[in-house]
């Protein structure tokens, strides 16, 4: 497998008043920064186990990225080709 690039993504946690938050951050090559967002709430009848909302948090953040990345694929080949795109998930 030849490496053509390399992209890293961080994800930053942090804890406010029983909700884990989380920010996915893409930086590529070209320095374009493309962010994802999620939460976590801890319901008050489970038990409080800050792992378990970090995952959940991460898990969501990453989530929105990747969606957000599509939308960003698109735009870039709508930009190239001038006709409507529309991605999905697979």
């Amino acid at each position: 497998m030849n490496t053509i690039d390399r992209w890293s993504i961080d994800i930053y946690l942090s804890e406010t008043e029983g909700e884990t938050h989380a920010e996915a951050r893409l930086a590529t090559r070209d320095d374009e920064s493309l962010r994802g967002r999620g939460t976590a709430r801890c319901n008050p009848a489970d038990w409080d186990v800050p792992e378990i909302g970090a995952e959940l948090a991460a898990a969501r953040a990453l989530s929105d990225l990747a969606h957000r990345l599509l939308e960003t694929a698109a735009s870039d080949i709508e930009a190239v080709t001038h006709e409507r795109v529309r991605l999905v998930d697979r």
